[in-house]
């Protein structure tokens, strides 16, 4: 990562009143890193916006259990895109709901397309896919974990 750079935004002040309590609920410990996280952000949805190829998300779905066959709608679109479902999580919300999490990696069209379909079936009352770039960043950072990735002094390398 090349050192820092300084630029200075010009704001009305309401929108930084605003982007003041924003980051004060958000627990930023500056303006810095809140526009950092803003930026990532930003470039990130592009990045999957535009189809990158290599891309990770999460879906999370809750359904009415009770459903007859949605639970076997779920497992088979599962293991049709077995390819692509990294991991499931799922919990039990109450007596009819379930929660379910699933953890995909791929092209992002084919994970947007397979979160439709888990989406659109009968009983599901919530879906939300949540999409990351996974190819390393402009940066070097936060790409896959097997690859190598780069640590300043202010995020050493994690200990096992």
């Amino acid at each position: 990562m090349s050192g820092i750079v300084r630029f200075s935004v010009s704001l009305e002040g309401e929108l930084l009143e605003a982007f003041d309590r924003y980051c004060k609920q958000e627990h930023f410990a500056t303006r810095s890193e809140a526009v950092r996280q803003l930026i990532r952000e930003k470039l990130t949805a592009q990045a999957w916006e535009a189809d990158c190829e290599d891309a990770a998300g999460t879906l999370t779905l809750v359904y009415d259990h009770h459903r007859s066959n949605l639970r076997d709608h779920l497992t088979q679109l599962q293991h049709d895109n077995v390819n692509l479902v990294v991991s499931t999580l799922h919990a039990h919300l109450t007596h009819d709901l379930c929660l379910e999490v699933i953890v995909l990696r791929g092209p992002a069209a084919r994970l947007r397309q397979i979160a439709a379909q888990l989406r659109g079936l009968k009983g599901i009352h919530r879906g939300e896919l949540v999409m990351a770039a996974a190819q390393p960043a402009p940066d070097g950072r936060h790409g896959s974990p097997h690859r190598k990735h780069k640590h300043t002094a202010d995020d050493p390398e994690p200990v096992a």
